[in-house]
């Protein structure tokens, strides 16, 4: 490789990747969750990405239902009501606090009860205080959840080692 100019060197790598017995390998799973051991469909399958963003939506309305009417906020008055952003502030910590305590406890928020899903760890096993937390903290910064892989978990569940499946 000493003599080769970078020219040389990318038309021998041009050569070898077009030859005729070259094979490409793929490793791409037939399905989500397959290099995980879990089902293609029914219960420990992969759930959906609608499944879950839809049980994330009835988690936060959920809370923010509970918290007007705590703090009597009208929900339809938006900002003109004096409760405003004490309620927004008590959603979010209530919110972030009912995903990681039922989340560690039992991988099961009351939307994904409602959907028929669970999160686990992808050894089958609940995700514990601390990784539940570090999911949850990694969900308020919204991207993370929206950048998938090939098994459908978004960066907050690759960083805890996490998986959603139906029950």
């Amino acid at each position: 490789m000493a003599g080769k100019t970078p020219d040389r060197q990318r038309a021998s790598a041009a050569r070898v990747a077009t030859a005729p017995d070259a094979v490409a390998v793929d490793n791409t799973p037939d399905y989500p969750g397959k290099r995980f051991g879990l089902p293609k469909d029914g219960p420990m399958s992969v759930a959906p990405l609608g499944r879950r963003l839809a049980a994330l939506v009835l988690d936060w309305v959920l809370v923010e239902l509970i918290v007007a009417a705590v703090t009597r906020h009208s929900i339809f008055s938006g900002t003109q009501d004096a409760h405003y952003f004490s309620t927004m502030y008590w959603t979010l910590l209530v919110f972030g606090l009912e995903v990681w305590l039922l989340t560690a406890i039992s991988g099961i928020t009351v939307g994904k009860r409602l959907l028929g899903i669970r999160v686990i760890r992808t050894n089958g096993s609940r995700p514990g205080f601390g990784w539940a937390l570090l999911r949850t903290v990694l969900l308020f910064f919204v991207v993370p959840p929206l950048l998938s892989d090939r098994d459908l978990r978004g960066l907050h569940d690759r960083a805890t080692d996490t998986i959603v499946v139906r029950m």
